[in-house]
């Protein structure tokens, strides 16, 4: 069968042969045992609904089995024989491109070189998944190659509900991901509902169909080096970045360093990822031995190399060892998944990574209690540096969080705050989510490389454009994206799609978007797929992350996420997504994304305008509202550009009148 013929087959009639297993392959760890006798039936039942009762007898034992040793059905008999990978528009079989567009979305996030799991349908994260099974794939696909430009396709957690009869104005998919009741939010309902095959973590672009590889977080965690080493007023030349983690997103932090110019050293515990992100030229060297480590950034520091090196093993040894040894760092992260701490998300210190993987299956309470020990010790490593001058902000991926459930040491003399910021609420927040300044991304749908250059010029000459006029406030917001986008060719960052990123405001991306549109009518360039990460202005409600310098009290609210999405979903969004516990772990964040086709359409150029500024400045008035001072100049310039726009803006209080009460 063509490729085409086995999308529009969905689930075959006729089963296809089981897949051996593929150790050559970087699986997801094995889910521990958390449903009952009954709930295993009820899983099973669950997974046996896809199919016609004729296969129920064959397919029974099987998924037994898979839910007995990996944890969770995946049904691997029913993965794809054809490359996972995205192909050029005109290569899905579709009668809208539209849903051609999502067809390719979907494929690129399921690409082995951009999947962390790719046989488990998991992006990254070490859980964010596309879907659940396989099954799923296969009927989304055959759904959005039957579906029309009248109907939308309604997706419940990685099953396809069905296509439902709407309007051409509406979005052609609706994703929701996750949406428990606030009270079934904890880290082991997900691994019971998601074993029963209900629901999945989206995480925050691999449930959206949005993720773009690990280009996506390359440019945030470049911006947020560079802004480091501004705050702690040093250059980023022979100085030390050490952070962790090299699976799915957190592989672009040593690019990102090479990128800034700095020293990075980041610890993995896998070696078949190491050796990927090695192979891709992401790290330019591996180093095994901590003795071999600390000669090499005493080099490194001497000769002020701009060198990015992967140590292969346990972040909690790295900073010990480097206290021992007196190598200063200058500033310190952490990117391991710690909103999954309990499922590989986090390795425990001076266990083997194999052993690690053992005891999380079929130990898990001892593993918990290792991952805690680990974290109280890295927590302790960590103080010994900053008390030497290291600056340590947290990633935004819950390790203070987990480690302040851990007992750790990280307390602020309140005991209410941690003792470090969020790397959002102390760089990333004031500097660019206050202005409006996020990570709007595209995709070239033909898949050519020179469309991508294309709009990468385009882009520049855009930004170049807007600068001139740009008030001092956001000057190095536009030169840091400037000097991004002229360097991201010869940086190699496309992994999968042809993609791009990049930092903008709501002017930036509307004027781009426009100028992509034109090309496109001007048959200069194919079609253009619109899109961000939810991590920016407005898509997400997360306190610990994107809404932590929110000091007003609504940082634990949603409200913003939600409607987010609800208002880009009638503004002309192609697809929208709202998703629980993206990026911070299950029950900690809302956050909601969109995609947008451009095709070079009148409609197309309305739709942008119209989705893209509500987009940005929802974020915008709600961080005003809080009383940030950035958000509050932002809005109003943005006021003064739309005389149909009006926003409440706050009052200050002097805080001499709350003193005495």
């Amino acid at each position: 069968m063509s490729f085409k013929d086995q999308i529009l087959e969905g689930i075959p009639n006729i089963l296809p042969k089981p897949k051996p297993y593929d150790s050559n392959i970087n699986h997801a760890p094995k889910r521990k045992a958390i449903l009952s006798k009954e709930e295993e039936k009820l899983a099973i039942k669950n997974a046996l609904r896809y199919f016609n009762k004729k296969d129920h007898n064959t397919l029974l034992p099987e998924f037994k089995n898979e839910l007995t040793t990996y944890g969770r059905i995946y049904m691997y008999r029913l993965r794809p024989d054809y490359k996972m990978y995205a192909r050029p528009i005109e290569d899905y079989p579709a009668k809208s491109s539209q849903a051609a567009a999502i067809m390719l979305m979907i494929q690129n996030n399921l690409d082995y070189a951009v999947a962390q799991h790719p046989h488990e349908l998991i992006t990254y994260g070490g859980n964010g998944a596309v879907f659940s099974n396989w099954a799923q794939y296969r009927l989304t696909m055959k759904y959005l190659a039957e579906m029309n430009d009248q109907q939308t396709l309604v997706m419940y957690s990685g099953h396809p509900m069905g296509l439902f009869p709407s309007h051409s104005e509406a979005p052609r998919v609706v994703v929701t991901n996750g949406m428990m009741i606030p009270n079934y939010s904890k880290p082991d309902d997900w691994e019971k509902f998601n074993a029963l095959g209900v629901t999945q973590y989206g995480q925050m672009t691999a449930g959206s169909y949005m993720y773009i590889g690990p280009q996506g977080i390359v440019h945030g965690t470049t911006i947020t080096v560079l802004n480091g080493f501004r705050k702690i007023k040093k250059e980023p030349k022979g100085h030390l970045f050490v952070t962790s983690g090299l699976g799915g997103m957190s592989g672009a932090q040593p690019k990102a360093g090479n990128i800034a110019g700095c020293i990075t050293v980041c610890a993995e515990v896998n070696p078949k990822i190491t050796q990927v992100r090695l192979d891709q030229g992401w790290i330019d060297e591996k180093i095994t031995d901590l003795d071999e480590l600390v000669l090499r950034v005493r080099k490194a520091k001497d000769e002020k190399e701009t060198v990015s090196i992967a140590y292969l093993g346990n972040i909690v040894d790295l900073w010990e060892k480097f206290d021992l040894a007196n190598i200063q760092i200058d500033l310190g992260s952490d990117q391991t998944s710690l909103h999954n701490p309990w499922a590989g998300g986090y390795y425990p210190v001076d266990i083997a990574f194999e052993d690690a993987n053992n005891m999380m299956a079929n130990d898990p309470e001892l593993f918990k209690e290792n991952v805690q020990k680990s974290l109280r010790r890295h927590a302790d490593a960590i103080n010994k540096h900053t008390a030497k001058g290291t600056y340590f902000f947290d990633y935004g991926n819950a390790f203070l969080l987990e480690a302040s459930r851990a007992g750790a040491d990280i307390m602020a003399e309140n005991n209410i705050d941690f003792k470090y910021p969020s790397y959002v609420q102390d760089i990333m927040g004031p500097m660019c989510f206050d202005y409006g300044f996020g990570p709007f991304r595209w995709v070239c749908a033909s898949g050519k490389p020179e469309d991508l250059i294309k709009t990468d010029n385009i882009a520049c000459k855009v930004l170049e454009t807007i600068k001139k006029n740009s008030p001092e406030e956001i000057q190095q917001q536009m030169a840091d994206n400037i000097q991004w986008i002229k360097g991201a060719q010869e940086n190699k960052l496309v992994v999968g799609s042809q993609a791009r990123i990049l930092y903008a405001d709501a002017e930036g991306r509307m004027k781009i978007a426009e100028a992509f549109n034109q090309a496109i009518a001007n048959n200069e360039i194919g079609t253009v797929i619109l899109g961000r990460d939810h991590h920016d202005v407005s898509g997400t409600d997360s306190p610990y992350r994107e809404t932590s310098n929110i000091y007003d009290g609504s940082r634990f609210t949603a409200d913003m996420a939600i409607h987010n999405v609800i208002g880009d979903s009638f503004r002309g969004a192609t697809w929208v997504s709202i998703h629980n516990g993206g990026g911070v772990g299950w029950g900690e964040v809302i956050n909601g994304g969109f995609g947008m086709v451009l095709d070079g359409s009148i409609e197309a150029s309305k739709r942008l305008k119209q989705m893209l500024f509500w987009d940005v400045n929802n974020g915008i008035s709600r961080r005003g509202w809080a009383r940030n001072k950035g958000a509050i100049f932002a809005i109003k310039r943005a006021m003064a550009s739309e005389p149909d726009l009006k926003v409440t803006l706050p009052n200050f209080v002097d805080d001499e009148l709350l003193e005495n009460l």
